[in-house]
C-alpha cells in the first residue's frame, strides 16, 4: 500500500466517525439547518414576500410556502435565470445546472457556490466511507473514470455560467485526484454520447484503471464499447479494477449484469446526487440504505405518496417517517428552492440512523385504471422474472394498453434482453403473478377481468438507446424511462418490436 494509499485510510477512518456523530444528530441537524436558512434569505425577494422574518418553526414555514415543482417555482426561477440579484438566495448563483425535464422541457437549476461545496463534500465522504467501511484504498494509486456529461461551461444570453450537473462537478475534483482523473478534457467534451464513449475507451483500455463512476446503463455502454475495440471483458482490460460507483436509478434490474462483469472482485456503492443537491450516500457494505445527510444545507420534507398532489398532504420531517413507506422528497436548499418537489419518491429502509432507497419518480407510475403501479413494483416483478427463468434485461419499459370497448386492456411491457428467457411463458406468468402480489389494486383489477394478463414485447437489442437517442438524450445524466401513464415511450419502441 502506498503512502498516499495509507494517508487516504486514515483520513478516511476519522471521517467516518464524524459520519456517525452526525447521523446520529440528524433531527437537531435538520432544525439547525431549516433555521440557518430562514435566516439567510431573510432579505431575499422571495424571503420578503413570505415573510421569512417572522418564521422561526417549521409548521410557520409549511402554512405560508407551498409545495411546488418547477414550473410552479419557475416565475421565481425565471428571474434568476435573467441574471436578476437575491432573487431566492443572496446574490447570483454560480452556475445554472442544466437538466431535461419531462414535462418543463430544459430545467434550468440555481447552484451556489455553498451547495456546489456540499456536492464536491458528498463525493468525497462517499469514498470515505467506502474506505472506512473495507480498508481499501488502492485505488488512489490508480486511474479514475468519472462518466458524466461534458465539463464545457457555457454563458447564458443574461450572463450567467450554464452545464450539466456531472459537467460542473468536473471542475471541482480536488487537487490530490486531478492526476489519476481520466478521460481527456478532450475526450470529455465530445457531445455526441457515441463518439465520446468510442474516443473515451480508446484513451482508457492501456491505463491502470482502478474506480469507474457513472450512471449503470452509460457505464454498461462503455464495457460493450471495451468489448469491441479489444475482444475482452472490463476485467482482463482492467485486472485492478477495485471499485464501482452509481447512482440515479434503481440499480437493482442492473445488478446480475454487473455482477458478471465483476466477478465478485469489485466493489459496487452508491449515492445520490441530483442538480437541486446532494443527498445521501451508501455508508455501510451490509446495508444497502443510503445515509441521508442532514447538515448538507438541505432541508428535508416528505409528503406520503398517497397523498401526493393534494394542496393539503401532510408534509412531514424526518421525525415523523416510518420505514417502508413511499414519499415524495420535498427540499429547501442553500441554492434558493423551497419546498421543492424534485420528483424522486423515496422509501426509509431504517430510521435513526436514518437511511433511504430511491423507488423511482412521481411521474412514473401507471393508474390508467385506478392500480397505481410504480416503478419498485415493476422493477421488483422484472427482478423475480428474470431470476426465474435465467434472463437478462437490458432495459424494459411498462405503459397501458387500452382496448375499445369488446376488447381487455393489459399493462404492456416491452423488454429488451441481454439474454432471453428459458421459458418465455414462465417468464410472463411470472412477471405478471409478481405484480399482483405487489401491487393490490392491479391484484384487484386481474380478478376482476378488467385487465388481462401482462402482454410481454421482446425488442431489439440497444432500442432502449436508439430510443433515447432520438430525443436527444443519449448519455449523462438521462435516465431511460421504466413506465409512464401514457404510450408515448411505449408507441415509439413499437417499431423495434420483434416478430
Amino acid at each position: 500500500m502506498s503512502l498516499k494509499s495509507v494517508i487516504g485510510l486514515q483520513w478516511a477512518r476519522h471521517r467516518a466517525e464524524h459520519l456517525r456523530r452526525i447521523a446520529s444528530q440528524a433531527l437537531a441537524l435538520q432544525e439547525q439547518t431549516f433555521q440557518q436558512l430562514m435566516r439567510k434569505a431573510t432579505h431575499t425577494e422571495f424571503g420578503r414576500y413570505y415573510g421569512f422574518q417572522s418564521i422561526y418553526k417549521i409548521q410557520e414555514f409549511q402554512a405560508r410556502v407551498p409545495v411546488r415543482d418547477y414550473e410552479g417555482l419557475r416565475p421565481w426561477l425565471d428571474r434568476i435565470y435573467k441574471g436578476e440579484a437575491d432573487v431566492c438566495w443572496p446574490g447570483k448563483p454560480a452556475y445554472l445546472a442544466k437538466t431535461s425535464g419531462t414535462t418543463s422541457g430544459t430545467k434550468y437549476i440555481p447552484i451556489t457556490r455553498v451547495s456546489m461545496s456540499k456536492q464536491v463534500l458528498g463525493a468525497r465522504d462517499t469514498l470515505m466511507a467506502y474506505m472506512a467501511a473495507t480498508g481499501k484504498a488502492d485505488f488512489l494509486d490508480g486511474k479514475m473514470m468519472f462518466l458524466s456529461g461534458s465539463p464545457a461551461i457555457e454563458t447564458n444570453e443574461y450572463g450567467l455560467l450554464t452545464g450539466r450537473l456531472s459537467g460542473i462537478s468536473n471542475h471541482f475534483v480536488p487537487g490530490y485526484l486531478l492526476a489519476n482523473r481520466v478521460p481527456s478534457w478532450e475526450a470529455n467534451i465530445i457531445e455526441d454520447w457515441e463518439e465520446k464513449v468510442r474516443t473515451i475507451v480508446g484513451e482508457v483500455k492501456g491505463q491502470d484503471l482502478r474506480l469507474i463512476s457513472g450512471i449503470p446503463p452509460w457505464v454498461q455502454m462503455l464495457f460493450e464499447e471495451l468489448k469491441r475495440q479489444t475482444g475482452k471483458n472490463p476485467l482482463e482490460v482492467w485486472p485492478n479494477l477495485q471499485l464501482f460507483i452509481q447512482g440515479g436509478v434503481d440499480f437493482s434490474p442492473y445488478k446480475s449484469i454487473f455482477e458478471q462483469y465483476f466477478e465478485g472482485k469489485v466493489d459496487i456503492t452508491e449515492l445520490f446526487p441530483a442538480s437541486e443537491g446532494f443527498f445521501a450516500f451508501q455508508d455501510q457494505r451490509e446495508d444497502d440504505g443510503l445515509l441521508l445527510m442532514p447538515n448538507y444545507g438541505i432541508f428535508f420534507e416528505f409528503i406520503p405518496l398517497e397523498y401526493y398532489g393534494d394542496p393539503h398532504a401532510p408534509r412531514l420531517t424526518l421525525k415523523d417517517v416510518e420505514v417502508g413507506r413511499q414519499y415524495a422528497l420535498v427540499l429547501s436548499s442553500n441554492a434558493g428552492l423551497w419546498a421543492y418537489d424534485i420528483g424522486d419518491t423515496v422509501k426509509f429502509t431504517s430510521v435513526n440512523p436514518w437511511r433511504i432507497r430511491v423507488s423511482g419518480r412521481v411521474k412514473h407510475f401507471i393508474s390508467a385504471f385506478g392500480e397505481h403501479v410504480i416503478s419498485e413494483e415493476v422493477n421488483r416483478a422484472m427482478i423475480a422474472a428474470a431470476q426465474a427463468t435465467g434472463a437478462e434485461v437490458n432495459e424494459f419499459t411498462v405503459a397501458p394498453l387500452i382496448r375499445d370497448i369488446k376488447g381487455q386492456s393489459a399493462h404492456e411491457w416491452l423488454v429488451e434482453f441481454a439474454k432471453e428467457p428459458d421459458d418465455f411463458q414462465h417468464f410472463c406468468e411470472t412477471l405478471d403473478q409478481e405484480l399482483r402480489k405487489l401491487n393490490t389494486y392491479y391484484n384487484d383489477l386481474r380478478e376482476g377481468a378488467i385487465l388481462q394478463k401482462a402482454l410481454v414485447r421482446k425488442i431489439q437489442l440497444h432500442a432502449s438507446r436508439e430510443y433515447m437517442k432520438s430525443v436527444g438524450k443519449l448519455g449523462g445524466q438521462n435516465k431511460f424511462p421504466r413506465l409512464s401513464n401514457d404510450r408515448r415511450v411505449a408507441d415509439a419502441l413499437t417499431a423495434y418490436i420483434q416478430s
